[in-house]
């Protein structure tokens, strides 16, 4: 537990957690706010003015701001899973870990539970700032916000949580064995953004294989209205999605594998230089 709430605390005063936490807040809050400026203008299309009213209306929003934090979450979660990762090689982190006797596999995996609890938590305050904006903008459209307590929305929103913080910290895994294997910050980023879109490309080409993919299955796994396949989140084309239950099965089995992978990597690594 010392190494893990140190790790805590470590990442707590790092500039990339918070650089990565306001990115996505200030997104969320801009579009939010930008939204319910604009959602009562004259001339605006009845399509438009439709779908900015449901951005803003309870218990609707509520789906919409969990959609657009999963969506594009999953993103900065690969950027920051590598972004720790890489330093730990390039500032000799787990060198002087090991040389206090440190086990690597152990420091490795203790390092990444700090990083998931970071994750967790940051999806957590991130929804409730969002909703706070969107009360805000629902307020400067003139819209009721009299579905913000709505029984079912509560009911069912804890285990949207849950599968949503299980589908980010996966993505997040898989950018922290990447970065684990280049030894880089920058060249782990690069190939986790470049896997990031390049899975969108290929479905394409290869649907019925690209729904096997890391980050095909934590959008699947995501079941009901916040799966971040929509408008406000996901964008992109449609695909065929493999049954929620089905997809958190091998969200889980890609979590497991990436944190093997660098377990076991780090266990055979030259860290000397």
């Amino acid at each position: 537990m010392r190494l893990f709430w140190s790790g805590l605390r470590k990442l707590v005063r790092r500039l990339a957690t918070w650089v990565t936490f306001g990115l996505l807040v200030g997104l969320l809050v801009l579009i939010l706010i930008a939204v319910g400026a604009t959602a009562g203008r004259a001339g605006a299309p009845a399509g438009e003015r439709a779908a900015q009213r449901v951005l803003l209306t309870f218990p609707g929003a509520y789906d919409a701001i969990l959609s657009f934090i999963l969506g594009l979450g999953g993103l900065f979660a690969v950027i920051y899973g590598a972004a720790v990762a890489g330093s730990e090689w390039q500032w000799g982190t787990l060198k002087n870990a090991v040389a206090r006797g440190e086990s690597r596999s152990r420091y490795v995996l203790i390092s990444f539970a700090s990083i998931a609890l970071c994750i967790a938590i940051g999806l957590v305050a991130a929804f409730l700032i969002g909703v706070g904006a969107a009360l805000v903008g629902a307020t400067m459209a003139g819209i009721s916000t009299s579905g913000l307590y709505d029984a079912d929305t509560f009911a069912r929103m804890p285990e949207q949580f849950a599968r949503g913080s299980l589908a980010i910290i996966e993505e997040g895994a898989l950018g922290f064995a990447i970065a684990t294997l280049a030894r880089s910050q920058l060249a782990g980023i690069g190939a986790g953004i470049a896997l990031y879109f390049g899975e969108g490309f290929a479905s394409i080409f290869l649907p019925d294989i690209v729904k096997y993919l890391p980050f095909n299955v934590a959008t699947a796994a995501l079941a009901g209205g916040a799966s971040g396949g929509g408008g406000f989140g996901g964008g992109g084309a449609q695909l065929a999605r493999l049954d929620p239950d089905t997809a958190l099965l091998l969200v889980v089995a890609w979590l497991v594998g990436s944190l093997v992978f660098t377990a076991l990597f780090a266990e055979r690594a030259d860290i000397s230089g």
